[in-house]
């Protein structure tokens, strides 16, 4: 290599190093070039790990210049083997949304060998400072056209809709119409989420364990079946509610109060134009996922969310106030039957039906106590929240390249990959979640937290930075505190030391998330 290119490929390394891990929230058509493009780990090891070497080209000009030849000879080496270790297909990826869920997707394409640069719409202010994605802040996501025109501009190869709104809209539709691959089920195959009607009927027609139900829009004929069948009872409404449409009724009179809140006063407006009146399941619940591409399924680690508001499942149901991977109730005996029974009956029944899922199947399991079987309560059609956060930080495999083979049906090819151990989310919500809450209360220490012990990855649901620098709280559930481990019990302990360190007078967490796997430990709440 002459000396001449051994110029040309230091500026190109300097690009590199300036380009590699930018993370910010930008503007539409303000986004700068250089922060688009990510560079495989070798480089960001290399410059990030050795920066005093490579301080100015003038380095050409000095008395060293066999010293600096013979360090552009290993750079030469680092860049060929670059090419020869990343041969699959190269990737920009788009995710769709702005909480939890969205940023531990991020952060784990970020990692992604394969993903060239990770943006996120709308995303928030945790992930653009943590570095993990370039938030475009004002596109909307709702808008296909606006979509797909950002999609081609910046070159993006693969869409990955993390909430289900979109979903449930068509974005997904309108993208593969487009040319562009998108992970994530059509709006027919949504309803799976989008209408548990749908979903119960899917059910009846395959063969698919479930509790026994009827649906109803008359408020009276809803009350006469439930005096019929008696408390304690399930009413859910039918449509999306953002996790919040679903009422354990223990008694008759709290039935009779849901059905008058969902049918009568519209307490969820449209999602609650019908409702589900459904057998209580009494047993363990828990969350069970795989990657779909149409007619395979591909199982993820299984995981345990919380879903009451209140410490020992008291309170009322919300989004999730914490999680753990993977759940001791679902072995691998479970895990199996799940899969023959729940999630390939489903797969083939809705390619049957006309309308193949590509995208995530979320079940969410009811183990009954009285036969130790798994029940399907409900779908998702997206990763969970908070589930998805112990799951990524655990994925060793190349999401992009996951999620890819995905969308070209073509998952019988790929297999995952997950760190040893477990891994814990404790969430941390505005006082008043679920219900009204204030916004703009000061969250400090973030910094600190995060190392406050080893393994520990805080996501952000909803905040934003205020004009003094710090962050607010501008949602329910603000913060996911994420911890890996050798076993649960080290996951627990370093996710709580991380949330002890928090100081935040406006939110509140549970204590006692990982309590039906572990001995009950209470952590103080500061």
């Amino acid at each position: 290599m002459n000396f001449a290119a051994n110029k040309i490929l230091l500026a190109t390394l300097e690009m590199a190093c300036i380009s590699h891990n930018l993370g910010a929230s930008m503007k539409l058509g303000h986004l700068p070039v250089s922060n688009q493009r990510q560079f495989p780990n070798k480089i960001s090891q290399l410059f990030f790990l050795q920066t005093n070497n490579l301080k100015s080209s003038k380095t050409f000009h000095s008395q060293n210049n066999s010293y600096c030849l013979n360090r552009f000879k290993s750079y030469t080496t680092i860049f060929n083997s670059i090419s020869s270790d990343h041969l699959q297909e190269r990737v920009t990826v788009l995710v769709i949304g702005g909480g939890g869920r969205e940023h531990s997707l991020c952060y784990a394409l970020k990692r992604s060998q394969s993903c060239d640069a990770v943006f996120c719409a709308p995303g928030n202010a945790g992930i653009s400072n943590s570095g993990d994605a370039t938030c475009i802040e004002d596109l909307d996501i709702f808008d296909s056209e606006a979509v797909i025109a950002f999609c081609r501009k910046w070159g993006v190869g693969l869409v990955v809709v993390g909430p289900e709104a979109p979903l449930v809209a068509g974005l997904t539709n309108d993208l593969l119409k487009a040319g562009i691959h998108a992970f994530g089920p059509s709006s027919e195959a949504a309803a799976l989420e989008g209408s548990k009607n749908f979903m119960k009927t899917l059910c009846d027609k395959y063969g698919i364990p479930t509790a026994k139900y009827a649906t109803f829009k008359d408020p009276l004929a809803a009350k006469t079946y439930i005096k019929e069948q008696g408390a304690p009872i399930v009413v859910k409404a039918d449509g999306l509610a953002a996790g919040k449409g679903v009422i354990v009724a223990m008694t008759l009179h709290e039935a009779f109060q849901a059905v008058d809140s969902i049918l009568v006063s519209g307490s969820f407006g449209d999602a609650g134009s019908s409702i589900i009146v459904e057998e209580f399941l009494e047993g363990e619940e828990a969350s069970f996922f795989a990657i779909v591409d149409g007619e395979n399924a591909l199982p993820l680690e299984s995981a345990q969310d919380h879903k009451r508001v209140g410490d020992a499942d008291t309170g009322p149901n919300t989004g999730g106030m914490g999680a753990y991977c993977p759940a001791p109730v679902l072995t691998q005996e479970l895990q199996s039957l799940v899969m023959e029974s729940i999630i390939l009956p489903t797969v083939k029944g809705m390619s049957k039906e006309g309308c193949k899922f590509v995208g995530v199947l979320y079940a969410g399991l009811m183990i009954e106590k009285k036969s130790g079987l798994p029940k399907l309560i409900e779908y998702n059609v997206r990763f969970g929240d908070p589930e998805c956060q112990v799951l990524m930080v655990r994925l060793e495999s190349d999401l992009a390249q996951v999620l890819l083979a995905a969308c070209k049906g073509e998952l019988n090819s790929v297999s995952l990959e997950w760190a040893h151990g477990s891994a814990m989310v404790v969430v941390m919500a505005s006082n008043g979640y679920p219900g009204s809450y204030v916004k703009g209360t000061k969250i400090r220490n973030l910094e600190d937290a995060e190392v406050a012990a080893p393994g520990v990855k805080i996501f952000h649901a909803g905040t934003a930075v205020d004009a003094e620098g710090d962050y607010v709280a501008t949602g329910g559930r603000v913060l996911g505190v994420t911890a890996k481990g050798k076993d649960l019990e080290e996951a627990r302990e370093r996710a709580y030391r991380a949330v002890e360190e928090i100081k935040w007078e406006g939110g509140f967490y549970r204590k006692d998330i990982g309590w039906r796997a572990l001995p009950l430990k209470q952590f103080s709440s500061k």
